[in-house]
């Protein structure tokens, strides 16, 4: 393949993301011997015949996966077991069971018919969702892979088929069967791109390359003959689910060849741009990293699931209390009733009593009790929110305002378990970059040589400058002329705002005194030269050009990185090609000189990670000159520096930290001359520390690199700013008047994050700022204990001055702590003191911390206030976080796609968390709490009938209600309604609930599921069941109620009464509803009318096929009886009159805040009568200390107390 070719795919190419490492040399075998122990995996290439040696040595799983929950054999076992691990799903179980036997009150279908359904639908679910997975497996394992055979000739294998020490061919956009370990690519140079989506989340593409000593021949086609003899050793490491390490050595033709990360290719990765790559399995099956890292979620409930299961025990308790009042009844009535019943024969000792031992009979009573009133709990109660939560989250899921139109991306929910948990957060815990930024990047300014270049304002500047105006045009008449010229000063210096040209992504510079070659009339050219050249050397990312405009633009591993490049660009520093080992820019020193292309020779380059925070390239010059590029933290470059190389420092350091306190990112840029002997030296010491295998290999490699990353020189700084997204400070405000806490959790420095803070308003003048804050040298120098004592007196102090300061809300209070600082602030002896002070601050900021400690702080949140904490993040740093939180939010980010995929719910931008918790989370805690209040009124209300009739009839255990009656109620007669009131329920409108926002607090505070709340149901059931009952008997007993005389056997009063529930608690949950939809009514009056049908289809069947005198009674017996209507109309009325009553005098005397919007909404007084709306408004906005409205609140306080003072002192005057 000629290089003309290479150049092209090169250019056609993604994203360059791995260390560029010079070709090493390799060391032969009886050279490093010493180097092979300690990596206990051995692998034989191409040679699947071969036996290890030592026969205890472990067997390679094979590649075939699976990640069901269940098999074929093991599902019923063990999805029951899971079904009646539930209290309430056992105790039917057990009742199901004894319908057989002669205990039972009722035949068998009325308990196994609503259980069959309940737990058959659970059944289904799983099986649904465990089938999918099955199917998701099968069409993995059964992917066809071209593997070696033999003989050179590759052939089709599935990929369960692959195993450990197999070469496979991968083809161009197929997935890498299993972890292999690159041989050879379709380039002459052994490189190839790699798609990581699935295994990170990440759209950039990955580079990978080959081992260069290998030197394979070029083919095209399946006969590789060049593999017909391959033969080698691999011994690398054990299994684990690090995807970003991996070392081991390959021994072939007698030579040690050292891995890394560069040349593996992980399991479901993609081959993109090249055409093929050949690679040997090294891992397979479940111990591939990806399947290493398949891990699930915590499981997570919602508060109102976990108190509702309280209610359940609450009813169990109930139901054995009346259990056992019925037994002891019974027995009593054995004992002194019996014996005079004559007709009954008590003498003769029978399988219902006997009067000879009554306890017996009780205790036999006693079960049946058990059974009888089981309806007390809702057997469909957990089956039924299921249902009601997927339909929610669809309707989240399809909101057009939660899609996002620039992206694409529309809100998701992955879980549908805590949807009303989004209406009762009390504290947001933020990631800062990506969550509240855009993390894209933009080059605004720098520092070269001590001189600052960039004159365009940033966003925190100009929020500064807004500040700054609002402030001048407060003060005094007779300083309003020097104001107003600093203004205009202010103003006219943002040369952004002024004569804008269009914009380039990545790019916001502007100063002429670099732009269009210009800069070489600067003092320090060369100085300005070489810092260009940083830009454009320094990296790992690629060029691609794009096939519709034909433009080359950079995919970069960060942000920053592709902001560099088009900085560079723009400065006649054009980036175009990449290869293995060498880096080519275009460089254009003016604006009339022809761009020249030169290629730089990559030596060497040691990666940034977040433990180094920072990078640095070894590069050789056409000239044959070593250099060394470094960028990284300024607090790291500076402690590098050589002694004669810190000439700019002080001046550095003053742009660097005002350009932190305008709410930039900033990196120092440094650089070194190498001798060749100095170079040599330690690229050997370097590459025996990378074939090394000893617990130390990776202290001796960042001990190496730190040794080479010494005696720098300063070349400058960069600043880029990280814009906030749109809607951030408009979302803040509004979820701060609703209530809402918000913390905010960075890895930037405090310098950054503050202003942040004040661009996005969680910060603002006046705000007195605590900073909990140990210095370096206290760190280095002091003990544990010593540092401990510090942080403790400094949140002691803190808390003193908030506790002495009478009037927070006019001075408010900021925490804002750092991460070393945080560290020791989360231990346990003192965590509990930092959580009390932070909770009484307005806000709080956490500098610097790492993603566990983000976890650890939201953890503290959590356990520490007993509170619903929400966790929001876009980066796989903040994994942690969103995992530990009660709710966890991912936003679909340019960080990739770790943080949704392991989130409970997904949006794509900060701003719509506002409709999500204001709008959904209110609407759903609403529905949810008013949906299991009426479920269990209902079944109450039911079920006390019974134990009333047991009363009545000596607790005989008879039941007047027909069996299918019963078994009809929960799953069929009420089912539906309570359904729509779970889905379609809204008390206002999403309009309404923005514009009061307060009105979420209705949900932290848990009002419509309080004890009081719940309590008031279940009396209100307890009223129903006695009214019902009272009523149909005394109306139509002992009288007759038909025009032939007959009177009401116990069939038609339970008939009568089953009626007047059906009405009762279908009128109940109209008259609860506040939203009626056509769905709604229709399933409210069709509850009612399907019963009737139910009564006269079920009457006209044959008698044998009812329990009880059934046959014709609608239409013969109830239909023709007047008293049957008016009962039904009387028993509802009089039912629901408490609540109407309530209800009235509540909305009349005591509203609550949705009754008075709901009324000023019928009355249209947002058109008819606006200052009244203004000032409803303004009543429903909680006190906050943060936001844009605390903002305007503290302004408009500092203009009346000015005006106070004003007219005070004019009243003195004319005194």
């Amino acid at each position: 393949m000629g290089k003309r070719g290479i150049g092209a795919k090169l250019l056609r190419s993604s994203l360059y993301t791995l260390a560029n490492i010079r070709t090493k040399p390799s060391y032969k075998k009886e050279e490093a011997t010493g180097e092979l122990s300690g990596y206990p995996r051995v692998i034989h290439v191409n040679q699947p015949t071969v036996v290890p040696e030592d026969t205890s040595a472990p067997i390679f799983c094979s590649n075939y996966v699976s990640t069901t929950k269940y098999t074929f054999y093991n599902f019923l076992p063990i999805a029951l077991f899971e079904q009646f691990n539930r209290v309430a799903n056992f105790y039917f179980l057990v009742a199901a069971g004894l319908t057989f036997t002669d205990y039972a009150p009722f035949e068998w279908p009325s308990q196994v018919v609503p259980l069959a359904l309940v737990v058959g639908f659970s059944l289904a679910k799983e099986m649904y969702e465990d089938l999918q997975r099955n199917w998701q497996d099968k069409a993995a394992n059964c992917r066809k892979s071209t593997v070696h055979i033999g003989n050179g000739v590759f052939d089709s294998k599935q990929w369960r088929e692959v195993c450990v020490g197999d070469i496979v061919k991968v083809k161009k956009d197929e997935f890498f069967p299993a972890d292999l370990l690159l041989l050879q690519s379709s380039y002459e140079d052994g490189m190839s791109y790699v798609e990581t989506m699935n295994l990170d989340g990440e759209t950039n593409l990955k580079v990978k390359r080959a081992l260069q000593n290998l030197s394979f021949p070029i083919v095209d086609d399946d006969k590789s003959s060049h593999f017909k003899d391959f033969k080698a050793t691999i011994r690398c490491e054990n299994p684990n689910s690090n995807l970003y390490t991996f070392t081991g050595n390959l021994e072939y033709d007698g030579h040690i060849h050292p891995l890394e990360p560069a040349q593996l290719l992980l399991r479901d990765s993609k081959l993109r741009n090249t055409e093929f790559v050949f690679g040997v399995a090294v891992f397979t099956g479940n111990d591939t990293k990806v399947m290493q890292n398949t891990t699930q979620s915590p499981s997570k409930r919602s508060k109102i699931e976990l108190q509702m299961d309280k209610i359940i025990y609450l009813l169990f308790g109930l139901l054995i209390f009346i259990s056992i009042v019925s037994a002891s009844g019974f027995g009593l009535f054995v004992r002194n009733m019996v014996p005079f019943w004559w007709y009954l024969m008590p003498d003769v000792p029978g399988e219902d009593f006997d009067i000879n031992n009554f306890l017996i009979s009780g205790l036999r009573h006693l079960v049946t009790a058990l059974m009888l009133y089981g309806y007390l709990v809702p057997i469909s109660l957990y089956v039924s929110i299921e249902a009601v939560k997927i339909l929610q989250a669809r309707f989240i899921n399809n909101d057009l305002h939660l899609y996002d139109e620039v992206t694409g991306v529309p809100a998701n929910a992955r879980t549908s378990n805590l949807n009303e948990q989004l209406g009762q957060v009390d504290t947001i815990l933020s990631d800062k970059t990506g969550t509240l930024t855009c993390n894209q990047m933009d080059f605004l300014k720098c520092s070269i040589a001590g001189c600052p270049y960039g004159k365009r304002l940033s966003e925190v500047e100009l929020a500064a400058a807004k500040q700054i105006a609002a402030q001048l045009e407060s003060n005094d008449a007779e300083s309003s002329s020097d104001d107003a010229a600093s203004l205009e000063a202010i103003t006219i210096n943002d040369d952004g705002n002024v004569n804008k040209k269009e914009t380039i992504k990545g790019f916001s510079f502007q100063d002429d005194r670099l732009q269009n070659g210009n800069w070489l009339k600067e003092p320090n050219a060369d100085v300005i030269l070489l810092f260009f050249r940083i830009l454009a050397v320094c990296h790992t990312a690629i060029p691609e050009v794009n096939e519709k405009t034909g433009e080359l633009t950079y995919e970069a591993e960060s942000p920053d990185e592709g902001a560099f490049l088009v900085a560079a660009r723009e400065f006649g520093f054009h980036f175009i090609k990449r290869t293995q080992n060498s880096v080519v820019v275009r460089e254009r020193l003016s604006k009339d000189q022809e761009p020249v292309e030169k290629e730089y020779n990559i030596l060497t380059l040691l990666d940034f990670t977040s433990k180094r925070k920072r990078m640095s390239v070894i590069v050789r010059d056409e000239t044959g000159q070593i250099l060394m590029f470094c960028k990284g933290a300024d607090t790291i470059i500076f402690d590098r520096l050589a002694s004669n190389g810190k000439m700019y420092l002080e001046s550095t350091t003053k742009h660097l930290n005002d350009y932190g306190d305008a709410g930039m990112r900033t990196l120092a840029l440094a650089y070194k001359k190498l001798e060749e002997s100095e170079y040599s030296n330690w690229a050997e010491k370097f590459h025996k520390a990378q074939i090394a295998s000893g617990p130390n290999r990776e202290e001796l490699l960042e001990e190496l690199s730190d040794s080479m990353e010494r005696e720098l020189t300063l070349v400058g700084s960069t600043a880029v700013e990280d814009k906030l997204q749109k809607g951030v400070p408009e979302c803040i405000d509004r979820l701060a008047l609703a209530g809402l806490k918000i913390w905010v959790l960075t890895g930037d420095k405090m310098e950054t994050a503050i202003n942040i803070g004040f661009s996005c308003s969680l910060l603002r003048q006046g705000m007195k700022q605590i900073c909990i804050v140990v210095d370096a040298e206290m760190l280095a120098e002091s003990g544990k204990n010593v540092i401990k004592e510090n942080i403790l007196t400094q949140i002691t102090n803190a808390a003193q001055m908030i506790q002495n300061k009478k009037d927070t809300r006019n001075s408010p209070f900021a925490l804002i702590i750092e991460g070393k600082t945080l560290t020791y602030a989360l231990e346990d002896d003192l965590k509990f003191q930092f959580l009390n002070l932070a909770v009484n601050c307005a806000s709080v900021i956490c500098c610097r911390v790492s993603p566990k400690q983000k976890a650890l702080v939201v953890r503290l949140v959590k356990e520490g206030t007993g509170r619903t904490t929400l966790g929001i993040g876009d980066g796989a740093n903040d994994v942690g976080m969103i995992k530990e939180a009660d709710i966890g939010i991912g936003i679909s980010g340019v960080e990739g796609m770790q943080a949704v995929m392991a989130s409970d719910f997904s949006i794509a931008q900060f701003r719509f968390l506002e409709r999500l918790l204001i709008v959904h989370g209110h609407w759903c805690y609403k529905r949810i709490s008013k949906m299991i209040c009426y479920f269990f009124y209902k079944n109450i209300t039911l079920a006390l009938t019974l134990f009333y009739f047991e009363a009545e009839t000596g607790f005989s255990g008879q039941m007047h209600y027909d069996d299918w009656y019963m078994l009809l109620y929960n799953v069929f007669l009420t089912s539906c309604p309570v359904l729509a009131l779970g889905v379609l329920e809204k008390d206002i409108c999403a309009e309404f609930c923005l514009q009061f926002p307060a009105l979420y607090q209705q949900g932290p505070k848990n009002l419509f599921f309080d004890w009081y709340r719940i309590i008031g149901w279940l009396a209100n059931g307890v009223y129903a069941s006695f009214v019902i009952y009272l009523v149909n008997l005394k109306i139509f007993s002992p009288e007759s109620f038909r025009k032939e005389g007959q009177t009401a056997d116990m069939y038609v009063i339970g008939t009568a009464m089953f009626t007047s529930i059906i009405w009762v608690v279908n009128v109940q949950i109209f008259l609860i509803s506040h939203y009626l939809t056509r769905v709604q009514l229709h399933t409210i009056w069709g509850s009612i009318v399907v019963w009737y049908l139910i009564v006269y289809i079920y009457g006209m069947m044959p008698v044998k096929w009812s329990s009880g005198n059934i046959y014709h009674q609608l239409t013969e017996v109830l239909g023709p009886a007047h008293k049957f209507y008016l009962s039904t109309v009387f028993v509802t009325l009089l039912c629901n009159l408490p609540y109407l009553i309530h209800i009235s005098y509540q909305r009349c005397y005591n509203p609550e805040d949705h009754h008075v919007l709901q009324e000023m909404k019928n009355l249209r007084k947002d058109v008819t009568d606006r200052k009244m709306w203004k000032s409803e408004q303004d009543k429903a906005r909680q006190e906050t200390e943060i936001g844009l409205s605390a903002r305007v609140d503290a302004k408009m306080r500092n203009m009346k107390g000015r005006m106070t003072r004003k007219y005070s002192s004019l009243a003195v005057r004319s005194s």
